[in-house]
């Protein structure tokens, strides 16, 4: 005991403290070693593996053009925040289920959803999801948020000048040039000449874009309200993609109290899917004939 005490008087620690942590030291040696009785081993995942495609739900006709609906935000990431708790993930994830439902019901188009529930997905998997499974089009869902009481309205995003430039760039120097861009093969071709593939793509895929923006201007006058100034470009990572047409749509303010009680009213987002359901099949009905055509 005296050296316990002074020890514990040189180190300015309790005796008290000192005595039950040399309690637990002399339990701790006396107990017998844990065998158990058997180890469960775990493979975690390295990270480099792709996530898993969706299902494709509609027409059981591989040749009928496929769109991918991509509800933003989802999982830890809650998205934009309302005045009562609204969160925009979850206002994403209604709105696209219902345009899913809207197109399904339809039969003119097959459908896959890159989140059809409440999980999280990187901006490149979305896009990427949709790369892989070879969609003609590519449709984000979102619900924006701003400090102006003034905001409302929904807006349709493509993606910008500026940013299709830096996607050329990257391309252009991507390693072993592997990439294809509208079934042409990259591979063994001069910077030159990918660099002029590659913005040649964009700026097809970039009107593309920006034709089916209009489209659901048109189609959802009267039945959506739209932002004073409702077509705009941004260079949005899930718009970059050089082989579909790509479009974001910000489906309202869910700051703004008008809108949010909008977005969470199921007749509206009816409306609201079947507005940008319109939009979605004429633009692949363009699209089937257009390929079709020799």
């Amino acid at each position: 005991m005296k050296g316990r005490v002074l020890i514990a008087v040189g180190l300015g620690v309790p005796l008290a403290a000192v005595t039950a942590a040399a309690m637990l030291i002399v339990l701790a040696l006396s107990a017998p070693a844990y065998v158990p009785d058997y180890v469960v081993r775990i493979v975690l995942p390295t990270g480099t593996a792709e996530i898993g495609l969706p299902k494709v739900e509609g027409p059981p006709d591989a040749s009928r053009p496929l769109v991918v609906i991509d509800a933003g935000h989802g999982g830890h990431d809650p998205g934009a925040s309302g005045q009562h708790g609204e969160k925009e993930k979850m206002i994403t994830l209604a709105l696209a289920l219902a345009l899913r439902d809207t197109l399904l019901a339809d039969g003119r188009v097959r459908v896959a959803m890159t989140r059809d529930d409440d999980r999280f997905l990187a901006l490149e998997e979305r896009s990427g999801i949709a790369r892989r499974l070879k969609a003609d089009l590519f449709v984000s869902i979102h619900a924006d948020a701003s400090e102006s009481p003034d905001a409302t309205g929904a807006t349709v995003y493509t993606l910008s000048d500026r940013g299709s430039d830096a996607v050329a760039d990257a391309v252009a120097r991507r390693e072993n040039k592997a990439d294809t861009v509208n079934g042409v093969k990259l591979g063994g071709k001069s910077d030159a000449v990918t660099a002029i593939l590659v913005s040649l793509s964009q700026r097809e895929m970039r009107e593309r874009s920006k034709t089916f923006g209009a489209l659901v201007l048109r189609e959802g006058t009267g039945a959506v309200r739209f932002h004073t100034d409702p077509e705009r470009e941004a260079a949005f990572v899930v718009l970059k993609s050089l082989d579909l047409p790509s479009a974001l749509i910000e489906a309202g303010y869910i700051s703004s109290p008008d809108d949010a009680r909008a977005l969470a009213n199921p007749a509206w987002r009816k409306g609201f899917a079947k507005a940008v359901a319109s939009a979605i099949e004429i633009t692949l009905a363009r699209t089937t004939v257009a390929t079709a055509v020799p």
